[in-house]
C-alpha cells in the first residue's frame, strides 16, 4: 500500500531532478528565472516613490512587495515553464514520458517543480528583503498572503501549460508569453496598484488572472481586505484555474507541432 502511495511522488521527484539539471544548463532560462524577478522591483521603486498614496493605506514598501512577488510568479514560474514545456515537447521528451508509468498530470507537475520551487524561494526572499530594507511590517493576515502565493504558483503553472499548447517553437515562447506578461504587469497592480486606477478601468483589471492573487498578497500584509473581497479573489482565481485546466486538457500538445 505504501508503494502505491509513494510511487507517483517518487516518479515526479525523479522527473523534477532531471528538469532541474536541464534548467541549470540553459543560460537564458537561468537569467529569466533568477535574475529578472530580482531586478524588476527596483524599477517599481522609482515609480512608487512618485505615486500619491494618501488615502490608500499603502506605503512604497506595500506597493513594491506584492509587485516583487508578482514578478517572481510571472518570470521565474510562468515564463520559464512556457519555454521548458515547449522545449521538452519539441525534443520528444514529453512523448517518451507518456509511454511510461507517469500520468499526464504527473509529467506536467514534475516538470514544473523546479521552477515552482525557485519562484516560492524568491517570494520568501523578497518578502524578507522588503521587510528589512523598506521596513514593511509583518503581514497582518498571513493566511491571505499564503493563499495568494500558493494560488499564484499553481495558476502560473497552468497558464504556462496553456500558452505552451499554442507555441510552435522554443524561440517563439518569448513572443507567446509576452501578452500575459504585459497585461499582468500593467493591469494587475504590479506597477500601479488597482486602487489608484479609475473605477471603470479598475473594474476591468480586477478580472485579469493575476489581479486577485496580488490583491490577496497585498491584503495579507495590510489586513484591509475584507472577508467578502478575499472570498471573491479566491473564487475568481479558482475560476481561472478551472478554465486553465480545461484549456490544457483540450489544447496542450504532447508531440511536436507540424
Amino acid at each position: 500500500m505504501s508503494a502505491t502511495v509513494t510511487a507517483p511522488t517518487g516518479r515526479m521527484a525523479a522527473l523534477a531532478r532531471a528538469e532541474l539539471t536541464l534548467l541549470g544548463r540553459s543560460r537564458s532560462a537561468l537569467v529569466t528565472a533568477l535574475f529578472v524577478p530580482l531586478v524588476l522591483p527596483l524599477s517599481v521603486r522609482s515609480v512608487a516613490g512618485q505615486m500619491d498614496l494618501k488615502g490608500t493605506g499603502l506605503t512604497v514598501g506595500l506597493v513594491i512587495l506584492p509587485a516583487a512577488i508578482g514578478f517572481s510568479l510571472l518570470f521565474a514560474v510562468y515564463s520559464t515553464l512556457v519555454a521548458a514545456f515547449v522545449a521538452r515537447r519539441e525534443q520528444l521528451v514529453l512523448k517518451r514520458l507518456r509511454t511510461g508509468e507517469l500520468r499526464d498530470a504527473e509529467i506536467l507537475a514534475g516538470a514544473a517543480l523546479p521552477a515552482t520551487a525557485i519562484g516560492l524561494a524568491q517570494c520568501l526572499l523578497l518578502a524578507g528583503a522588503c521587510g528589512a530594507v523598506l521596513e514593511v511590517p509583518a503581514p497582518r493576515a498571513a493566511h491571505l498572503a499564503v493563499a495568494g502565493v500558493v494560488l499564484g504558483l499553481v495558476l502560473c503553472v497552468v497558464l504556462a501549460a496553456v500558452t505552451a499548447g499554442f507555441t510552435r517553437t522554443t524561440e517563439s515562447a518569448q513572443v507567446t508569453s509576452l501578452p500575459l506578461l504585459m497585461v499582468s504587469t500593467m493591469g494587475s497592480g504590479l506597477v500601479v496598484p488597482v486602487e489608484l486606477l479609475p473605477d471603470r478601468l479598475a473594474a476591468g483589471c480586477e478580472l485579469l488572472p493575476l489581479t486577485p492573487v496580488i490583491m490577496l498578497v497585498r491584503g495579507g500584509w495590510t489586513g484591509d481586505l475584507g472577508a467578502a473581497d478575499a472570498l471573491r479573489a479566491v473564487v475568481l482565481t479558482l475560476a481561472w484555474l478551472g478554465l486553465g485546466v480545461f484549456a490544457v486538457r483540450r489544447w496542450f500538445r504532447w508531440e511536436p507541432r507540424r
